[in-house]
């Protein structure tokens, strides 16, 4: 496993440099520069920033300096806010969308496995019907919408909940079921899925033959290789969740750092647009390598050996 791990940190380190590189090419690729805006700033002024933050020297030697600074962590001076740096915006801003995220996971995991349960042991019948028009209608639907239709029944007509900011339970319902939306019907249809595969398996047929106990029979003994499937993808989707959470964060006024990116983009804050995409990329690799040794703890018949 150390092997496995050491290879996976290697390949997770190289995919992150040709991400950085590849985001700052793109970015320098971009017409207009970063202190370009609708009201054009003075020559004198644009060319002080440049030597402030160092663009007047060759792009090349941006480009290596930049990448020596990312290996040390440090992604840098905003430049559309004065004396705040990259790092200062995700320490400040990525609790608040790992809270949102983390909420939503839970969410759609505890609705999810127990909705896939009982679509796969009611297959067929009212409720599995009724399971698969709603999971059908959440995994069309973009978060957005469903953001959008939350907020205009259960805040302006119903007025059950607050339709904006951050800071408080109530405030908190609305953001989570529209990023939790697609999760948990995603989640329920791969849990029916793999729970109807393992029914159908030999040893399950043998112990139905041998009177075990049908409560038994699926929680003791199907649903511990039903749920290994949904395991596996339960890292991605949260990082999934939380860059996915860019819409809903401007939607609902939330301050994290969603909201924050799409500002960047806006913004022309270059440094901030790269930062974030590294910050996020880094964050689904770290996911996928957590899951991956996860999943051989939960099943010791899975090896992560060097060829895995």
């Amino acid at each position: 496993m150390f092997k496995y791990i050491m290879r996976r940190l290697f390949i997770s380190i190289a995919v992150i440099f040709i991400i950085a590189t590849t985001t700052f090419w793109m970015c320098r690729a971009v017409p207009g520069g970063p202190f370009d805006r609708e009201k054009p700033l003075n020559p004198t002024i644009i060319e002080n920033l440049n030597k402030k933050y160092h663009l007047d020297k060759p792009v090349f030697e941006q480009y290596i300096d930049y990448m020596v600074d990312v290996a040390k962590f440090d992604f840098g001076p905003s430049y559309f806010y004065k004396n705040e740096t990259v790092n200062d915006y995700i320490d400040r801003c990525f609790p608040v969308s790992f809270i949102l995220g983390i909420f939503a996971m839970i969410v759609a995991i505890s609705l999810g496995i127990p909705a896939g349960i009982i679509s796969a042991l009611k297959q067929n019948k009212w409720q599995d019907n009724i399971l698969k028009v709603l999971t059908t209608i959440l995994v069309s639907l973009p978060n957005f919408v469903i953001a959008s239709g939350l907020m205009y029944f259960l805040g302006y007509k119903l007025r059950i909940l607050p339709v904006a900011m951050w800071g408080t339970p109530q405030q908190a319902v609305m953001p989570v079921l529209a990023l939790a939306a697609y999760p948990l019907s995603y989640i329920t249809k791969m849990m029916k899925s793999s729970m109807l595969e393992v029914l159908n398996n030999d040893y399950i047929r043998t112990a139905r033959s041998k009177g075990v106990p049908r409560g038994k029979l699926i929680y003791k003994h199907a649903l511990k290789n039903a749920i290994l499937p949904v395991i596996t993808v339960l890292g991605p989707m949260f990082a999934g969740i939380i860059t996915g959470s860019l819409v809903v964060e401007k939607i609902f006024t939330i301050p994290g750092l969603g909201q924050q990116f799409t500002a960047a983009i806006t913004n022309r804050d270059y440094t901030m647009i790269m930062g974030l995409t590294i910050f996020y990329s880094s964050l689904l690799i770290v996911s996928i390598l957590i899951v991956d040794i996860l999943y051989a703890v939960i099943d010791p018949r899975i090896k992560l050996s060097e060829g895995a």
